[in-house]
């Protein structure tokens, strides 16, 4: 039986290419309904599309917010994508005075003024340092905010849109893209299929 997948349904991502991704990369991948599958599932997406707000009160109303901080910060396979990355902080520029998951004791910031927001497009992403689930390489994005330093202990690439940015992230088997892995043509594709493989081993 291949490993079990799930996919947090935050109502604000366009979770159609997440789920082909998934299953180009061998996964069968399903829709999170209850929140005790968080705890069980081998694998947890959460992808995001949409403001930090919609995103917290998303992951409230699936009652998913405990079981989502008890398995990232256990090191569990779980990929965030996007704003699902962006909500591993304490407080974002986009909602003020929202509470995230504060994995990440770090502000999400807006990229500076006078720099074209939000970045759509390509852009280069390198790893600072060796990193199990991706390599240099060209990657899609779409955003008003990122992580602008990276967090104590994780291991981190960068991208550079009005200065250096996270650009992605990964602790044990929890990988976070602020670009669209899903939407990146086969550098993407192998930044999924690492991540799946390397939980498979």
């Amino acid at each position: 039986m291949s490993p079990s997948t799930g996919i947090v349904q935050t109502n604000v991502a366009n979770t159609a290419s997440v789920t082909a991704a998934l299953r180009r990369a061998g996964a069968d991948p399903h829709f999170v309904e209850d929140p005790d599958e968080i705890d069980e599932l081998d694998r947890v997406v959460v992808p995001g599309v949409g403001s930090f707000e919609a995103g917290m009160e998303a992951l409230a109303a699936l009652g998913v917010i405990d079981p989502l901080i008890d398995r990232i910060e256990g090191g569990r396979p779980t990929l965030l994508v996007c704003l699902g990355m962006q909500l591993l902080g304490s407080s974002s520029d986009e909602s003020p005075g929202v509470e995230g998951l504060a994995i990440i004791e770090q502000h999400v910031g807006r990229f500076p003024e006078g720099v074209r927001t939000p970045q759509f497009g390509w852009n280069i992403v390198e790893p600072i340092e060796e990193m199990n689930h991706l390599e240099t390489g060209y990657a899609y994005f779409a955003n008003s905010f990122r992580f602008y330093e990276p967090p104590a202990g994780w291991r981190c690439a960068i991208a550079k849109h009005g200065g250096p940015f996270v650009a992605a992230m990964e602790r044990e088997d929890v990988l976070a893209c602020q670009f669209h892995p899903e939407l990146s043509g086969s550098f993407g594709q192998s930044v999924i299929d690492r991540w799946i493989e390397g939980i498979d081993r």
